[in-house]
């Protein structure tokens, strides 16, 4: 599905994920903590390749299962066993196979499908400064990490590049529609510039250092969404961005991978560089020749290249305009106080956005919540369909007739649909929703050659796949907020972390009016 697209992959694909600060306030200095985030991430990508990252494990009863105890045990089951002994406490091993992405890999645009590309052979890292490229090794000839001084040296030496922005940033070519890109990039290739793109496609990951600080959630959202398109690499599997404050998030391309990967390697990265930090404020930086070590690569651009990119940042910019992003924190609640009341969290996030969007439209819509299928081999997501008719009755009652109801009467409303909520829930992590299923038998239909069956051609099988509330909440300490863009032109994104006394929202949106 996502290598076939032929849309842009910024905003209608790529979502970001910002990270909390540091709590040490000092260490939020940008080259300290962009030094301490790649050392991180470095530190990460060997223990995985080690094969001594422990395994991604779903706890339905963490009081059992998630414990030193359970751990040391389960080490002595034969592997061949082990899955069954996980299964006795209700802990579920859940699919890693797209880790091996995350790193040293890129989205290559191709005519009608784009491909992934992974060298894990390669050793260095590409870093983004005011559109500029730069490389440096953050690995040496035997795999060890470059020490932490250096590559601090390293980046201090790119900060302090007073070169002006390119006249024309090869960037924006990465936020193209598909086809086109995949034919400017041909042109590249045959302009004598293969090999500098392949130190991009190769490199470990890409690191944004942006020349300015954050005001505040919203200016956030907007920048590690899609910035102002001169200093991402859309295509790498994942940009680290770290602003001029330390405000740092993670910009990742959806085609190899979902949430589940990158949100374990985002706690990782945020825990071991908080926690067992290579470099403080005061560290001195190695007394090394940077200007050796680190390579600012050129490209080499033809008339029409220069074309090719002024279209594509006119494109981007007309884009951006489209996008409006709010952020909503409401500190009334939390997810403790709901649990109390024996009410999902999720359901009642899910409630809030049906009500709001009847109150402000009138009406209620299709609408999709993200959910993983990692407890299966290969599984990437299923849909979970959080409007219902259990949804509907609330918000009617909620919002329009609140007053023909007691309070008994609404909190019994709540409770079904928390309960509906939850089985809907189940039923999408454990393969049991339908629309990946109707998806499948569509593509293959498609694929054959076979026409396709009328429920495909039933409007409302259209009117529910034109998703304009699109979902997907994420939980975790180290993340101050995540987003993404609607899915469709009048649609919103929302982006949602019900947290302990908060709920947080990040909304994306259209201006374009939602009718009837």
């Amino acid at each position: 599905m996502y290598l076939a697209a032929r849309d842009s992959i910024v905003l209608n694909f790529n979502p970001f994920m910002a990270f909390n600060p540091d709590p040490k306030s000092e260490y939020n200095d940008q080259l300290t903590r962009a030094t301490n985030m790649t050392v991180s991430a470095i530190r990460f990508l060997k223990t995985f390749r080690a094969g001594l990252l422990e395994p991604e494990v779903f706890h339905l009863n963490p009081a059992k299962s998630d414990t030193d105890t359970f751990k040391r045990l389960i080490r002595l089951v034969p592997p061949s066993l082990s899955w069954y002994g996980a299964y006795l406490v209700s802990a579920y091993p859940l699919d890693m196979s797209q880790y091996f992405r995350l790193f040293n890999s890129t989205r290559i645009p191709k005519p009608g499908r784009d491909e992934l590309f992974t060298d894990d052979k390669a050793r260095h890292l590409l870093v983004l400064r005011k559109g500029h490229f730069y490389v440096f090794d953050i690995l040496d000839k035997d795999g060890n990490i470059v020490s932490a001084s250096e590559i601090k040296a390293h980046l201090k030496y790119i900060l302090s590049d007073n070169s002006p922005a390119p006249e024309f940033p090869l960037t924006y070519l990465t936020s193209e529609n598909r086809d086109i890109w995949a034919e400017l990039r041909q042109k590249l290739v045959s302009d004598s510039n293969a090999e500098t793109l392949r130190k991009v496609d190769s490199a470990v990951f890409c690191l944004c250092l942006d020349d300015f600080p954050i005001k505040d959630l919203v200016h956030l959202s907007h920048n590690m969404l899609h910035g102002d398109g001169t200093n991402r690499w859309f295509d790498k599997s994942f940009n680290l961005i770290i602003a001029k404050d330390g405000t740092a998030a993670v910009h990742f391309e959806h085609a190899w991978g979902d949430g589940v990967a990158v949100l374990r390697l985002f706690n990782e990265v945020f825990q071991d560089s908080t926690q067992n930090p290579a470099v403080t404020p005061q560290s001195r930086p190695a007394t090394t020749d940077s200007s050796v070590a680190v390579q600012k690569l050129s490209f080499k651009l033809s008339d029409a290249l220069k074309t090719g990119i002024t279209t594509a940042k006119r494109k981007f910019d007309e884009t951006m305009e489209t996008l409006t992003i709010d952020c909503i924190q409401f500190q009334r609640g939390g997810k403790e106080f709901l649990k109390k009341q024996k009410l999902s969290p999720d359901s009642v996030a899910q409630l809030a956005f049906q009500m709001a969007f009847l109150r402000q439209y009138g009406k209620t819509v299709a609408t999709y919540e993200s959910c993983s299928t990692a407890a299966f081999k290969h599984g990437r997501t299923e849909t979970i369909r959080p409007a219902s008719i259990f949804t509907m009755r609330c918000s009617e009652a909620f919002v329009r007739e609140p007053s023909k109801h007691s309070a008994g009467e609404l909190q019994q409303l709540m409770a079904e649909c928390s309960k509906y909520h939850g089985q809907l829930t189940k039923e999408a992590a454990m393969g049991q929703g339908f629309d990946r299923h109707l998806f499948a038998l569509r593509y293959l239909a498609a694929a054959k050659g076979i026409p396709l069956p009328e429920l495909y051609l039933d409007p409302a099988y259209g009117k529910i796949n034109h998703n304009i509330l699109s979902t997907s909440t994420l939980s975790s300490p180290a993340v101050n907020l995540g987003g993404f863009a609607p899915v469709v032109p009048d649609g919103f994104g929302i982006g949602y972390i019900p947290r302990c006394g908060i709920a947080e929202s990040c909304d994306t949106g259209s201006p374009e009016d939602t009718r009837t």
